[in-house]
């Protein structure tokens, strides 16, 4: 009788080793490697069919010139949900295989369910639970108020063969899996949730996908260091991967694209969470500017780069004379050593000194800066608190700061202003090279080092 082979994989890398050990040496994570058992064979989904079905991409084919393979532009269709279409590239592409993961109760389920309503109406759908019973998706759905209850179908089921079953009897079209976590495949002797199981239904189910033609939309879970739970195989294997994460105030939610290979991977919506489920937010800068009527110092407007249009935020900065030896520098969505080469270049190019300050940043509404657009904005609202000078609202400002005190351009600066226009600025203090054309409704002030700029802001703000 042949021994059984078992493997050793980390739960958070996917990386396998021979024992197991404490530690795992390719992510540094501690007690996540979990011990499973290898398949012997393969099973029917699994397995290379009598059409060479071998890959994730379903039927092998022959090698051709690619010159020679003949193009299909597949006509795409709404998820019912514009900003949901606007982060997929356009509208869902048939036969692709899109995981959507997040934190629990950050709404994955509840938007999943609010599309399939709307897809239902053209498209044959199966909602698949494998955590829920079929009663509290109904439940959900009456008070979500989903549309064409009539036209969706619903099962709980975990075995990946027994779905496809279905899928072949129901015909459907539009598949909504939740959650690839509580999947299985007969031939894999391992708990649900294990990497093995995981990699082997996400296989499966996309193979499927690509050979017939079917949409899957599947929730996946994160784990402690907000990484999808599972092996990386998985990220691999899908065609799309968006994160659903809420903001730090916990009113709205942002949907942001990690991967898609049928449109931008830099995309980003909002959203904000009803009782009666997620309400688009259409226009999240005058969201993110709801400010006071009264001026305060330490408070400036920049204008931010999601995806494929300007967000407008607002950047706040406190001075405090620090009462320890070790001045605290404390970020909230901005980071660190960035703001720490901000307070540099400000002492030693404009010769403000900070050494003994507590400084503390904060973007508003929780969201988090990743492009370096926002420089100049952080640096102005740092010495508007220091001088405790008010900045009117109408002042808007962007700009990338060198380390030779040279503002740097941003990309797509003349959409950013223009959206500043419709959020009502009238005065905005950006790079020379994004000056280049005159915008209508708007004062452009353009500066080319840090010395024009605290100029220009002294004039403008303070």
């Amino acid at each position: 009788m042949a021994k059984t082979k078992r493997a050793y994989v980390c739960s958070d890398c996917g990386a396998d080793f021979p024992r197991w050990q404490g530690q795992c040496s390719a992510c540094a994570a501690w007690n996540t490697i979990t011990e499973f058992t290898v398949p012997k064979t393969r099973s029917a989904v699994g397995a290379v069919s009598a059409a060479g079905t071998s890959s994730y991409a379903g039927a092998a084919t022959k090698v051709q010139k690619l010159s020679e393979v003949e193009s299909k532009d597949l006509p795409r269709y709404s998820s019912g949900i514009s900003e949901l279409d606007r982060v997929f590239g356009g509208g869902i592409v048939p036969g692709s295989v899109l995981l959507l993961c997040g934190d629990p109760g950050a709404g994955k389920s509840t938007l999943l369910l609010q599309s399939i309503g709307s897809v239902a109406a053209t498209k044959s759908s199966l909602y698949v639970s494998g955590e829920e019973s079929i009663h509290q998706i109904s439940q959900r759905a009456k008070r979500l108020g989903t549309q064409n209850l009539d036209n969706i179908n619903v099962v709980a089921e975990t075995s990946v063969e027994a779905i496809i079953e279905h899928i072949r009897a129901q015909k459907a079209e539009f598949v909504i899996i939740d959650s690839i976590q509580t999947m299985t495949v007969a031939h894999n002797d391992s708990a649900a949730g294990s990497p093995s199981q995981v990699k082997e239904s996400a296989a499966a189910l996309t193979r499927f996908a690509k050979t017939e033609g079917v949409t899957f939309m599947i929730v996946g879970h994160i784990n402690k260091d907000s990484n999808v739970a599972g092996p990386m195989q998985l990220i691999h294997i899908v065609d799309g991967l968006f994160a659903l994460s809420s903001t730090a105030d916990e009113k709205f939610r942002v949907l942001r694209t990690s991967k898609n290979r049928f449109g931008a991977d830099s995309e980003s919506c909002f959203f904000a969470m009803t009782e009666t489920g997620m309400k688009q937010v259409k226009n999240p800068s005058a969201i993110f500017l709801s400010r006071s009527d009264k001026n305060h110092a330490g408070s400036v407007c920049t204008t931010l780069w999601e995806g494929t249009r300007p967000l407008l935020v607002e950047i706040q900065a406190l001075c405090n004379n620090s009462v320890t030896e070790n001045p605290r520098r404390l970020t909230v969505g901005y980071d660190n050593n960035r703001l720490a080469m901000s307070i540099a270049v400000l002492a030693r190019h404009g010769g403000v000194m900070l050494s003994d300050m507590d400084i503390f940043v904060n973007c508003v509404g929780g969201i988090k800066i990743e492009e370096t657009s926002a420089d100049l904005a952080v640096l102005l609202a740092i010495f508007s608190s220091f001088k405790n000078g008010p900045v009117p609202q109408d002042v808007l400002v962007f700009g990338e700061i060198g380390l030779n005190a040279d503002i740097r351009p941003a990309a797509n600066g003349v959409e950013r202003i223009r959206e500043a226009v419709k959020q009502g600025f009238t005065r905005a203090i950006v790079p020379k090279a994004n000056a280049s054309r005159q915008v209508p409704g708007i004062e452009i002030i353009a500066v080319e080092d840090l010395q024009e700029a605290l100029t220009a802001f002294e004039r403008v703000a303070l």
